[in-house]
């Protein structure tokens, strides 16, 4: 008997009992390490590169907007106009508030962290942390493993220690995902419509009007003839690759916007001996994007 109480202390000690929530992150840095991605530069350096340069490696930051746009929310919406969020202090702040947001700047928060956390993250965006804040971002894990799979009833829930990738599988070069399986949705459009949406997200108690990029595309540039998908101009034109770039980039600006300028000089005479130097400018804009610009 006391061979076998033995035996269960060292069994607890060894694997204990995890309670409901439990494995989630309580901080940035238990997250950063959750969805560590330094391995994946080993045999993708030159994907790895592009996406250290990208937009999706600052998810919380952005240029500088993105950082500026959840501090006004916590400050002027949870604290101020949102009266009903019941915070009144970073205190107060779960991780649910920011679930419209996190659906697409940092979905790992959403299924892997803590209100804790969500605190933590909440006083980096009011202090402007960039910092804490540039530690988590949109990474290979969450586009290849937690994105990776729309159709849940179809193709079930992403399988821990699989990577998804458009087209290989078989055998992966990887402690975490040791496993490679296709994911039929990673060439299509609607796998960046997953974050780059629709329209308002309504389903959430504060609905937000975000990215509305892809209903663009859908309800336009689809109906009109178009053929291409996000990733044909946002990785393969110029090869881009996971740069993955927009209107930042001069390439992109190019391709996705046509301007045309005319300009007429004369002289304007409003009364006798009264020249005035005018000039007529004509600007015509045609876009040439599959999708409304500026959108996101």
């Amino acid at each position: 008997m006391k061979r076998l109480r033995l035996f269960l202390i060292l069994l607890f000690i060894s694997f204990p009992l995890v309670a409901s929530g439990a494995e989630k992150a309580k901080t940035v840095d238990e997250l950063a390490k959750m969805y560590d991605v330094s391995s994946c530069k080993r045999c993708h350096k030159k994907q790895f590169a592009e996406w250290e340069k990208s937009i999706h490696a600052k998810s919380l930051i952005g240029t500088g907007r993105t950082l500026g746009g959840f501090k006004g929310f916590i400050t002027g919406g949870l604290m101020g106009a949102f009266t009903k969020s019941g915070v009144k202090d970073v205190k107060d702040i779960k991780m649910d508030h920011f679930a419209m947001c996190f659906k697409c700047h940092l979905p790992q928060a959403l299924t892997s962290g803590t209100d804790e956390l969500a605190r933590q993250l909440a006083k980096a965006f009011v202090d402007a942390d960039r910092e804490t804040l540039g530690k988590l971002n949109i990474n290979c894990n969450v586009c290849h493993t937690t994105k990776a799979l729309i159709h849940k009833w179809q193709d079930g829930e992403p399988e821990k220690n699989v990577t998804y990738g458009p087209a290989l599988e078989g055998d992966h070069d990887d402690k975490m995902t040791p496993k490679m399986k296709k994911s039929v949705v990673m060439k299509e459009s609607v796998f960046c419509g997953q974050c780059h949406g629709t329209g308002p997200n309504l389903e959430f108690p504060q609905p937000s009007q975000c990215g509305t990029i892809y209903g663009s595309y859908l309800h336009a540039y689809i109906p009109a003839g178009g053929t291409k998908t996000c990733q044909d101009c946002h990785m393969k034109g110029g090869d881009k690759g996971h740069l993955m770039p927009a209107y930042r980039d001069p390439d992109m600006r190019k391709w996705g916007m046509n301007v045309e300028v005319e300009t007429l000089g004369y002289k304007f005479l409003p009364k006798a001996g009264d020249l005035v130097p005018t000039a007529v400018v004509t600007v015509k804009m045609t876009n040439k994007a599959g999708h409304r610009i500026p959108d996101g």
